[in-house]
């Protein structure tokens, strides 16, 4: 089998290179003066017990020396070496390239035993080189040329970042074959990795997933049906979306390759799909990189193209809302072609550093090291933006005297990120094998500056070109701009009967993506539109250049967000009765469904399978089938504003929403406080309410949102079952689907509940973190008359002290009068906590309504919509009494039809009752009850559900079932049992109202009436 030249190693034999190659003693004289340590280039990372500073404090102290006034997008970092503790030799990767070096989140909860830290994870590579062992890390002959990579192995090494320690470890099961050139992406405490060439020639194109989940690794082979990529080196992979595994271009053995294969981890059996992307994407090429930002946009930069040329641009891979891939050239000018070289994203900078550019050469000067800087739309080197090619050759006088510059001028690297940190690894540089490990922080994802939007402006503005947006990285040009507008599908939401809890706890088989999707009129491939489309609002922000965002709003021109993109698409005579499942349609291949639709299943949550691979499909959320990915927006200032909030907010890691996201959002690990006293003081509850407040007052009464959406019913202080709901179903934050998905909170947030005040917090906390993505309205309990009296004034008083809970929970109460009323997603479904009662015939009533309001000032529209309920079942029609109390209504299922018709509706979902299965449908399936706490007050045993409202307006229910009761006995636990005191007498003073369906006594303390 033929090797492609491109495995020689890049020796600087070129004799115009201004001279000799450079000779180690240059670089440990660099070496000296970056470590304090007179150690070689080839044994930087040499045993040594002693103790070193962390990666973290020797990248601080180069950004200290590096600090400048900061005007526009921030340059390129400078990396330093890490001097890293290695016990014994075995320990260190040692000098080596090929390899690929990916960072694997924390296991557990920090402070508990089984807690593992961040962690690098070195695979493969070859650490000598035909001809010379490069061991001791001397330069090749000059006469060797033609050198091919050797000695591949399939040794794993962890990097611990916390520690700053190097270890070999031993996987159980049977490892891959020794390999370089070959790819890996992290799944969740999981590496993948295939390809590659070693020893024997190509890898096998087998996935093989090595499970960190627990204290000892293990190798897996993954089973993949049908056709895949086949067996390649040299070639680009990357987790997109958190969920899709994208592998791209390299080499058979024969040729470059451009192909686009996918393979979605949370459907089984897992089967490649190959790609055909629309827009001009990349040519057949090798050596390329490719990262995936947190928003699920996949970046490829680089390569080398079949004509053995280095290439210079980059590319974006994005999918649209009705399906379509589409590639599109990134905005600004690289300041260099090259390959072999690494790149990584940190929050929406891709890092870039070195690189080969053949004939012996390698990047240099201050460009061998690049950023793009996808919020602005510009490269940057480690000087200035970049508006033209660097084209010079490595110098001292070039390179402004900085040694970090010679540290980078490496191929064959591997790079990873932790947080803010970037890491690199190992490489070839002059026919020498590298063993150090360097750092950078990027300090651009540690602050705001509304410079970058300027200096974006003044970059794109002297690079403008023919069919390509300046400054903007949306997947659009001249051509194709009137084919991007993407209207809302006509799309139906169908609801039906959920499934039953799975056999043995195998939940995964039988939600998989194909097996979920409802058999019905809508059409169902197996091709790319059952892909997840990973455009968030990330993305949007890059959707549309700063300075034309800030040129439109100087000129007055600000344009509306699109709130009726369905509306045309919309039939104005729809009968309701499409609600309900309709057989296919012949012929209807390009015809959208004609109404909102409920899903045949629901979701049941049952014990987790066992084995690596079910918690592979675990940690992707193997749930979210149908979070049919976020739509892309081209243009708008306000869409470029919102998502430029989403991207770029930056604030101190001490600010209060960071600090109660930090301390509250645990899916898996949240306990409840031992001690009952709040973390939070009153001044701290002050700017979190101050900073949500304003957001509230800026957003209409009735929200305009759009699919794919969450939705959630009462919550009631139960804040473990919002945990439980967000481990099992996905969590609001980079790491879980926030990017993919919108979150809508139907009110009851406080009262009855142990926990109203870590209930009501965390939600206001993502509120500032994602104002554009999670959405609360208010219920009735959000009202200081109510929960003065249902719980959570006591729970302040008692939590925070008299005087700092009296004035919290006074302050809490002022927010929620700021607080929308009802939501209209995609015009088609409308969601409040109530119902519609006698008064509310029309959305608009809802929409007059100004705020902020009082519960005591408002109108009987107000009543109705916080307090009103259906009837007993739909054979009661019309308007009767309501047991909660005089003056409260319920309505009948002519009230909901009446209703939706008049407003073009198919759907109402409403919280405000506790159903058994924590959702119930009403009117012939035309109204959902939802409620999301389980055995609510610890007497009703009834399941908690949201609805997951995809892209294509399929409602699915999620359900999770009441925890067994504790072990301990109120006896053995004396602090559970003080705890759960008050709140029990309160509950047992004022009964809570009773689940649907049963009757409630006229004399319940609990009613309105008896309030």
């Amino acid at each position: 089998m033929d090797v492609d030249s491109g495995m020689v190693s890049e020796n600087d034999h070129d004799q115009s290179h201004g001279g000799a190659s450079p000779s180690p003693a240059p670089m440990e004289r660099e070496h000296q003066q970056l470590d304090g340590q007179p150690s070689p280039a080839g044994t930087a990372g040499s045993p040594g017990p002693a103790p070193h500073p962390p990666a973290q404090q020797q990248a601080a102290a180069v950004q200290v020396q590096q600090q400048t006034q900061v005007v526009g997008p921030r340059c390129a970092p400078t990396y330093s070496v890490v001097n890293a503790i290695i016990e014994k030799k075995e320990d260190g990767p040692g000098p080596r390239c090929g390899h690929t070096l990916t960072a694997v989140a924390a296991v557990g909860e920090e402070g508990t035993s089984g807690f593992i830290g961040p962690r690098l994870i070195l695979f493969g590579g070859a650490t000598a080189l035909e001809g010379n062992s490069a061991a001791s890390g001397t330069p090749s002959s000059a006469g060797s040329a033609g050198i091919r990579l050797a000695g591949a192995t399939a040794d794993v090494h962890c990097y611990d970042v916390l520690t700053n320690k190097w270890s070999r470890i031993t996987p159980f099961g049977e490892p891959p074959s020794p390999r370089a050139a070959h790819v890996a992406t992290a799944v969740g405490t999981m590496v993948v990795i295939q390809g590659g060439i070693g020893p024997a020639g190509l890898s096998a194109e087998d996935l093989h997933v090595l499970d960190l989940t627990q204290q000892r690794p293990r190798w897996h082979r993954v089973v993949v049906q049908g056709p895949g990529p086949g067996p390649r080196y040299g070639h680009v992979m990357a987790l997109v979306g958190q969920r899709y595994l994208m592998a791209i271009g390299g080499n058979d053995g024969k040729r470059p390759l451009a192909d686009v294969w996918a393979l979605d981890t949370a459907a089984k059996p897992y089967e490649w799909r190959k790609l055909e992307p629309e827009g001009e994407g990349p040519p057949p090429c090798m050596y390329a990189t490719a990262s995936a930002r947190s928003d699920g946009l996949l970046l490829l930069c680089g390569g080398r193209d079949a004509s053995s040329v280095p290439l210079a641009s980059a590319y974006g891979l994005a999918k649209h809302r009705d399906g379509r891939w589409e590639w599109a050239i990134a905005p600004g000018v690289s300041p260099s072609p090259r390959y072999q070289h690494a790149a990584v994203f940190v929050n929406a900078r891709l890092h870039v550093s070195g690189g080969a550019l053949g004939g012996g050469r390698m990047v240099e000067d201050s460009s061998s090291v690049a950023v793009l800087d996808t919020a602005a739309g510009v490269w940057c080197d480690t000087k200035s933006v970049v508006t033209s090619p660097r084209t010079g050759r490595y110098s001292a006088d070039a390179a402004g005297g900085d040694a970090s510059v010679e540290l980078t001028r490496r191929c064959r690297h591997a790079a990873a990120a932790v947080g803010d940190l970037i890491f690199i690894y190992g490489g070839l540089r002059g026919g020498v094998l590298l063993d150090d490990l360097l750092v950078a922080e990027d300090l651009a994802a540690a602050e705001t500056t509304s410079a970058a939007s300027h200096a974006a402006a003044a970059a794109a503005a002297s690079n403008v070109q023919a069919g390509r947006l300046p400054g903007r990285y949306g997947f659009v040009d001249e051509r194709t701009s009137q084919t991007m507008s993407e209207a809302v599908p006509d799309g139906a939401v169908v609801l039906a009967n959920p499934v039953a809890p799975p056999v043995n706890g195998d939940i995964y088989t039988d939600i998989s993506t194909e097996n979920a999707m409802l058999q019905g009129s809508r059409r169902i491939t197996k091709g790319v539109e059952s892909l997840v489309e990973a455009s968030a609002a990330e993305a949007e922000a890059i959707s549309a250049t700063w300075a034309a965002a800030k040129a439109r709003q100087v000129n007055g021109e600000v344009e509306q967000p699109e709130r009726n993109g369905g509306a045309d698409a919309t039939p104005s005579e729809k009968q309701m009765s499409t609600l309900i499942k309709m057989p296919d349609s012949a012929g209807s291949n390009n015809v959208a469904p004609a109404g909102v639709r409920l899903h045949h299943r629901a979701v049941v949550v049952a014990a987790e399978t066992g084995g690596a691979l079910g918690g592979m499909v675990r940690q992707l959320s193997i749930d979210q089938f149908e979070n049919e990915g976020r739509r892309v927006s081209y243009g708008t200032p306000e869409s470029a504003t919102a998502a430029r909030k989403l991207l770029d907010r930056q604030m101190s890691i001490n600010s209060v929403p960071k600090k109660v996201i930090a301390h509250l959002l645990k899916p898996r690990g949240w306990k409840p406080p031992v001690r009952r006293q709040f973390f939070l003081d009153c001044n701290e509850i002050a700017d979190l309410c101050d900073s949500a407040e304003r957001i509230f007052s800026s957003e209409p009464t009735v929200l305009q949102l759009k699919a794919p959406i969450k939705i959630f019913g009462d919550l009631h202080g139960q804040f473990g079952d919002l945990m439980r709901l967000f481990d099992e179903y996905g969590a609001p934050s980079t790491a879980g689907d926030i990017a993919y998905i919108d979150y809508l909170f139907l009110g009851d947030y406080v009262d009855r509940g142990q926990h109203s005040l870590e209930t009501i917090t965390l939600l206001l906390a993502l509120k500032v973190e994602y104002p554009h993505n999670v959405h609360l309205i208010r219920g009735n309990h959000e009202a200081a008359d109510i929960n003065a009296l249902f719980g959570f004034r006591i729970e302040c008083i008692e939590r925070m002290g008299e005087r700092d809970g009296i004035w919290a929970w006074h302050r809490i109460n002022r927010l929620f009068n700021w607080l929308p009323l009802a939501a209209l997603i995609e015009k088609k479904i409308i969601c409040m906590h109530g119902g519609i009662g006698r008064s509310i015939n029309h959305v608009e009533q809802i929409e007059n309504i100004q705020r902020p309001i009082t519960m005591e000032a408002g109108s009987i529209v107000l009543m109705d919509l916080l307090w009103s309920d259906p009837t007993e079942n739909d054979s009661v029609e019309g308007l009767r009494p309501n047991a909660r109390g005089p003056g409260l209504v319920t309505f009948g299922p002519d009230r909901v039809m009446e209703f939706c018709n008049n407003n073009d509706l198919q759907l109402i979902v409403r919280a405000h009752e506790c159903v058994m299965d924590g959702f119930e449908r009403f009117a012939q399936g035309h109204l959902i009850t939802l409620f999301s706490a389980t055995n609510y007050c610890g007497t009703a045993n009834n399941a908690g559900a949201i609805l997951v409202l995809g892209r294509d307006l399929v409602v699915v229910p999620k359900l999770i079932h009441p925890l067994p009761p504790a072990i301990s006995s109120p006896e053995t636990s004396p602090e559970r049992h003080i705890e759960d005191t008050w709140m029990q007498e309160l509950n047992a003073n004022r009964p809570p109202t009773p689940t649907r369906g049963r009757p409630q006594s006229t004399t319940d303390r609990g009613s309105l009436a008896w309030i």
